[in-house]
């Protein structure tokens, strides 16, 4: 057996002493590890101190060619869309100089109309024409810090540019018997809200509350079908917070100034409404100081108001006549008792009074048994002798009455 000299010149009984290794202070496991650390801080330090404003936005990218000359054949744009999951788009000729690009989401199939100049410029379908704002006339319109609300321009009010019906047709309702009809609570639930503007006829008035996710899309195509549209201002019950219409509720403790910074908010929501109503409120609008505040905001920006005659305690009378605002209190409520029964009868005694008196007016929800049944009722009344009119009709025969 071979013995090497440091074992020979070792002492007896001992063992020479081992020569250390050079050895990494960290591992291959350890050294993997802060490599990825480090790069995941890097990642980070960019997602923290990099600022794009448009990061993570959805883009679009549209080419559109110069306009063809009269010589020139003619010539198809091209479109780039990336939209989140959008997987399909159509362009449409519209106007001249105009194309519409429609995206459609490939998750929801929403769609959503792009307008695109001849320049080449973007502009979202609610600037373009037919636009969202078709109709509404820009003298009536002034800026609030929450966005567009009605004015009244001198003679120029919303209550008459925005009313329904015919000059002839509110002539002949002078010398008829004539009956309006005001729906409700619309606006929350875009199926409900297009059976009501599909399934009724024109002279049926619309009330839409301020919320849902696009109220003015749903306002304006009841007023593509001829209604006329009021605004229902949330307003506080007598069980209120238990019972609560929603987000900005007119509240009888509040002060005037509060009220009315709630009542812009609303009023900002959508535009084309010939009014302001009430949606729910017992406790507010048996409130004289706070009734008087909202009607004399109705009629500084030339608004009707409406009672859908829920209180038998309503201020609202007493604050718009002394005011000369335009007013109308609903004489019954058609579905209190929502079963068919119960409509016809109410329709029955809306149809004796108007008879009586010259006109009626009646409130309903939106509930498919109420809009079955005025649809059904309403194509029946003229043989009867009795005409439908929308809302304003109504008054301007309260007056002459």
């Amino acid at each position: 057996m071979a013995v090497s000299a440091d074992e020979l010149s070792a002492p007896l009984g001992q063992k020479p002493a081992r020569k250390r290794r050079f050895r990494l202070p960290l591992s291959g496991t350890q050294a993997t590890a802060g490599v990825l650390a480090l790069v995941l801080l890097g990642f980070a330090g960019t997602a923290i101190f990099y600022k794009d404003p448009m990061g993570g936005e959805p883009i679009t990218r549209v080419a559109i060619k110069p306009p063809e000359t009269a010589a020139q054949k003619p010539t198809t744009p091209t479109v780039d869309v990336r939209h989140g999951s959008a997987d399909a788009a159509k362009v449409a000729t519209d106007a001249p100089g105009q194309k519409t690009i429609t995206i459609i989401d490939g998750s929801s199939g929403e769609r959503q109309n792009v307008i695109v100049a001849a320049d080449g410029s973007e502009r979202g379908a609610s600037e373009a024409a037919p636009s969202m704002m078709a109709g509404i006339d820009q003298k009536l319109l002034e800026q609030s810090r929450y966005g567009m609300v009605p004015i009244a321009t001198g003679a120029l009010k919303p209550v008459n540019v925005y009313a329904a019906g015919s000059d002839a047709d509110r002539a002949k309702a002078m010398k008829t018997p004539s009956i309006a009809i005001v729906i409700g609570g619309l606006g929350v639930g875009a199926a409900k809200t297009n059976e009501a503007i599909m399934k009724l006829p024109p002279a049926v008035t619309l009330a839409f509350t301020p919320y849902g996710s696009d109220p003015a899309k749903l306002v304006e195509r009841a007023r593509a079908q001829r209604h006329e549209v009021l605004l229902q201002l949330p307003m506080e019950p007598f069980d209120y917070p238990d019972n609560d219409p929603g987000p900005q509720t007119l509240l009888a403790s509040a002060t005037p100034e509060q009220n009315i910074d709630r009542m812009m908010w609303h009023m900002s929501r959508f535009q084309g409404y010939v009014g302001v109503g009430n949606f729910m409120g017992a406790r507010f609008i048996a409130t004289d100081t706070a009734m008087q505040a909202v009607a004399k905001e109705a009629s500084k920006r030339g608004l009707a108001l409406f009672d859908d005659g829920s209180s038998s305690r309503s201020a609202a009378p007493a604050a718009a006549e002394g005011l000369g605002l335009p007013f109308m209190r609903a004489d019954l409520t058609i579905d209190a008792t929502p079963s068919s029964a119960e409509i016809d009868k109410a329709l029955s005694r809306l149809e004796g009074l108007a008879k009586e008196r010259g006109y009626a007016v009646g409130a309903a929800s939106s509930l498919p048994i109420s809009i079955e049944k005025l649809a059904a009722w309403a194509k029946t009344l003229e043989s009867r002798g009795i005409m439908l009119v929308p809302l304003t009709t109504a008054i301007l025969k309260s007056k002459s009455s």
